[in-house]
């Protein structure tokens, strides 16, 4: 068979790498640790780590921020706020008010505290300020929520060498059932919960209250696209486990609740949503032998997470 490939004879200067072969097969030294490598899990846990040795609060970066501020208005709304710990700035008290015990009680509470300033104003000013609700002379006004950024849960977590314990909450919109995630996610040491931004309960007064001063010592994060910051937490080695009442597994038999994971919580009716349930390693039902339909989000979180640290523990 003839071959049509054309050989040169031309002599000369061949065509070569000019070393770059030679230099591209030496070594480059070897690979630096994890904690300095950019963009690694654990470079960002150890440059939070070094944030907080210097007395630095967590920074807050895209996805997290803060919300805006809340008033609180009547006399039992105002006085449960103060006594439940709602964090507050100013209490508004109505002009020539009907000094009643709620009403020297809800004054004294925000006196011990130290830090909430007492205003006296008109009952119009109040009005304004309240767009005419019925707030009996009371106004208490709560400072926008710090909300932290999804990767500084992972990062308190790896800075205490402790595997992520996570709960993301998907469609679940009563700020109630938020607050109690939160204290049971404080109750059995997990490190965080994660909101989205839009369709979903913020840390309002009501969460607060319903924390029961959890929410002062477990950090609350918002998410700009819940699906993608479950995404990242799996790159990290994190498995991502989801609620449903018609979920592959039963809550007993996943032993990813040992390790690193996030637990996914969906809404009382809808459950979860379908990209965030495919997004999910795993969706786990919850045994109810009692032939209850569904659990509400502060309950199933709280049963998961109780699970969860037995295993750990």
């Amino acid at each position: 068979m003839a071959n049509n490939r054309r050989m040169s004879g031309k002599k000369g200067a061949q065509v070569g790498s000019g070393g770059n072969r030679r230099r591209g097969l030496e070594g480059k030294g070897p690979t630096p640790p994890a904690e300095m490598r950019k963009g690694h899990v654990k470079q960002r846990a150890a440059a939070a780590k070094a944030r907080r040795a210097q007395g630095a609060r967590p920074q807050i970066r895209r996805g997290g921020g803060k919300s805006s501020s809340e008033l609180v208005v009547g006399r039992n709304p105002v006085y449960e706020a103060l006594r439940e710990g709602v964090p507050a700035n100013t209490l508004y008290i109505q002009q020539f008010i009907d000094n009643d015990e709620r009403v020297r009680e809800a004054i004294q509470l925000a006196t011990e505290r130290g830090n909430i300033n007492l205003m006296e104003a008109p009952r119009p000013e109040l009005d304004r300020m309240t767009n005419g609700l019925n707030h009996q002379g009371l106004v208490l006004q709560v400072p926008p929520y710090e909300y932290a950024h999804p990767e500084d849960l992972t990062a308190a977590a790896y800075d205490n060498n402790e595997d992520p314990l996570i709960v993301a909450l998907d469609g679940v919109t009563d700020p109630r059932n938020l607050g109690a995630v939160v204290r049971s996610v404080s109750a059995f040491g997990g490190h965080g919960v994660v909101v989205p931004e839009r369709r979903s309960a913020g840390m309002t007064a009501g969460a607060w209250k319903t924390s029961a001063g959890a929410a002062a010592r477990t950090p609350v994060a918002r998410a700009t696209n819940l699906t993608r910051v479950l995404e990242q937490y799996k790159k990290e080695g994190i498995t991502v486990v989801g609620l449903a009442a018609d979920g592959e597994a039963e809550l007993g038999d996943v032993a990813a609740l040992g390790g690193p994971v996030v637990v996914v919580v969906g809404s009382e009716g809808k459950g979860l949503s379908r990209l965030v349930g495919e997004t999910c390693d795993v969706r786990v039902r919850i045994p109810m032998p009692g032939g209850a339909e569904s659990l509400n989000a502060g309950v199933a979180a709280g049963i998961v997470l109780y699970e969860a640290s037995r295993r750990r523990a």
